[in-house]
């Protein structure tokens, strides 16, 4: 019964295709054709005068190159033009799956001639809708580029400070051994005792042993030890979890949610903080601020070329103060630092993509063009005002919740 429903269905669409005057082709999932309207077969002729009369539309898929297909089969759909023959087409590409069969329709016109202008423009109109997904996909790569170069800027930092606490934790697990070696000598001795003939006789070696071990030493050490031991792994898995959040990329269908930006701005603070302690005293000044609608890995991604150009604008000693605060339905965090100021002259260039004015190797130019373009998104801003010699504040405002169309 199924087989007879799906063919019914199938008669269906041909006889819906054939009273089309343009070229349309149905094909499965493996790329045969399955049913061609008589224009499909009028416009075969036309590409080959020569041919049967009965031409065969399979040289009509034979126009369409595989990218063509996967583009159809990624999105939905395509669009574009080809050349066959003596004729220019313009061509549509429309790919669906249901009860596990997937079915593409395939339509063709010529674009001179005998072609609407509506047709055109609808083509027009895809096309510019393809250009503007590609565009969209560089963009997120461009993104996440950029993320991964700043981690890398940041690597040897990192590493610094994973290694920190685990070189701790090295060292207190062979103190550990060093006790559980000692103890387990005393506790041999005990054994000794408990089992010889006069007990009591052993007091003296036993006392003896234990002062030799150090045992009241260890007794007292042991606690401190496996705490400081358990703080430095959970440093460890603190560090790698930021890293882990920071790194993830966000896609483009990916909803934004409710965020503590709070949180965020700590994790990235942790993740930069062996870029900045060196030479930068932090001050933090938070306000109150409520849930953020926003891709909090993107926000981090700011947070973070924010604060490693404060860091980067001191040269020996100063002062990073982020403040946070919360008015007219907008959330803001502001990184002013103490370091040498921007220019007035290239004030207004420092969101443009690859222009900077760091020496060769310390910069992409990408960092504050691809946090301009983050905000954007998020309908958001960052202000900017500096002074030579004094110092820089960038304050990004984001609205506390997305307008409803674009929420996601």
């Amino acid at each position: 019964m199924i087989d007879d429903t799906s063919r019914l269905k199938d008669n269906a669409d041909h006889w819906a295709m054939d009273l089309v005057d343009t070229a349309a082709m149905l094909v499965d999932g493996e790329g045969r054709l399955i049913h061609a309207n008589p224009a499909s077969h009028a416009l075969a002729r036309r590409i080959d005068p020569s041919a049967d009369p009965a031409a065969d539309p399979q040289r009509l898929l034979a126009l369409i190159q595989p990218s063509n297909w996967n583009d159809a089969l990624a999105t939905g759909r395509w669009s574009g033009q080809v050349d066959a023959g003596p004729l220019r087409l313009g061509v549509r590409l429309y790919t669906t799956a249901r009860d596990g069969r997937a079915r593409s329709l395939l339509t063709m016109g010529e674009l001179s001639g005998g072609v609407t202008p509506e047709f055109e423009l609808q083509l027009s109109r895809e096309e510019l809708h393809d250009t503007a997904r590609r565009l969209a996909g560089t963009q997120e790569q461009l993104l996440q580029s950029e993320k991964m170069a700043s981690i890398g800027q940041l690597a040897a930092g990192v590493a610094h400070e994973i290694n920190n606490p685990i070189g701790y934790v090295h060292s207190n697990l062979g103190t550990l051994q060093e006790y559980l070696t000692a103890l387990m000598a005393l506790l041999e001795c005990h054994e000794a005792a408990l089992h010889a003939d006069d007990p009591k006789a052993w007091r003296a070696d036993v006392q003896g042993k234990r002062e030799r071990l150090d045992i009241d030493f260890i007794v007292g050490d042991l606690p401190k030890l496996l705490e400081e031991s358990r703080e430095g792994i959970e440093r460890v898995t603190k560090i790698v979890q930021d890293l882990k959040d920071f790194s993830r990329s966000s896609g483009s269908g990916e909803p934004m949610r409710l965020v503590d930006l709070h949180k965020g701005l700590e994790s990235t603070i942790n993740i930069v903080w062996n870029e900045l302690k060196y030479k930068v005293q932090l001050e933090r000044h938070y306000g109150n601020l409520p849930p953020v609608e926003c891709h909090p890995s993107e926000i981090n991604q700011v947070l973070m070329t924010l604060l490693i150009n404060a860091g980067q604008a001191i040269d020996n000693r100063g002062t990073i103060t982020i403040t946070t605060g919360c008015e007219a339905g907008e959330a803001w965090i502001s990184v002013a630092d103490s370091g040498c100021g921007i220019a007035p002259e290239v004030l207004g260039r420092i969101f443009e993509p690859f222009f900077t004015t760091k020496p060769i190797g310390r910069g992409t130019g990408l960092g504050l063009a691809v946090a301009y373009n983050i905000m954007a998104k998020h309908h958001g801003r960052i202000e900017v005002s500096s002074k030579p010699g004094v110092g820089s504040v960038f304050r990004m405002v984001l609205p506390v919740r997305q307008p409803v169309s674009h929420s996601a």
